[in-house]
């Protein structure tokens, strides 16, 4: 029964490997995807809120400032599904991100926490509307920090054409199989 528990667990934490993080680059993609096709064949309205960005980005001229929001969502669209650059277009996109919570998202006014909390809601009452970028940014930081998972063209290009290891060959650097759930930096013994 142990080794029954044992086997399941194991199998689920490699398919983890495997879907986790492509289940989050494909929701984060389409949606990101969509958004630049939106803006692609709309109208630029970043000038009625170019005061509104944050410093430096509001020092952009608003079209510079539309057309890299478009390109960066189309491309980092397409590049998050496909796992090719992953953490390049994760940084990048929650830059983006950022930038429209400050600019679009994020209440005009608040006189406490309770009148910002107001504004953690899909749709805008007059309080903003900041819950489905910040679910964005939380989505983006695994992609971030962990990378693209094994189903990536990322994953295949660091197989091929990077060292196992950062230092000594006798002892490169791995993940510790036996903390899957728990993942450890170790050394072969």
């Amino acid at each position: 029964m142990k080794y029954a528990l044992t086997f399941g667990l194991r199998s689920i934490d490699l398919i983890g490997l495997w879907l986790a993080m492509l289940s989050l680059r494909i929701l984060l993609g389409w949606d990101f995807f969509e958004s630049g096709l939106e803006k692609f064949h709309g109208e630029n309205w970043f000038m009625d809120i170019q005061d509104k960005f944050p410093f430096p980005l509001s020092l952009v001229a608003p079209e510079i400032s539309w057309q890299m929001a478009t390109w960066f969502e189309l491309l980092g669209g397409i590049a998050l599904v496909i796992g090719l650059g992953t953490r390049f277009f994760s940084v990048s996109l929650f830059v983006l991100t950022f930038v429209a919570i400050a600019s679009v998202h994020w209440p005009e006014s608040w006189m406490n926490f309770s009148e910002l909390l107001q504004g953690y809601v899909f749709t805008d009452k007059g309080f903003g509307n900041f819950k489905l970028p910040v679910l964005f940014l939380g989505m983006l930081l695994p992609l971030t920090l962990l990378g693209p998972g094994r189903f990536s063209i990322d994953h295949w290009l660091r197989r091929k054409y990077l060292p196992e290891s950062l230092g000594d060959k006798e002892k490169p650097l791995q993940v510790d199989d036996r903390y899957l759930q728990n993942p450890v930096i170790s050394s072969r013994v």
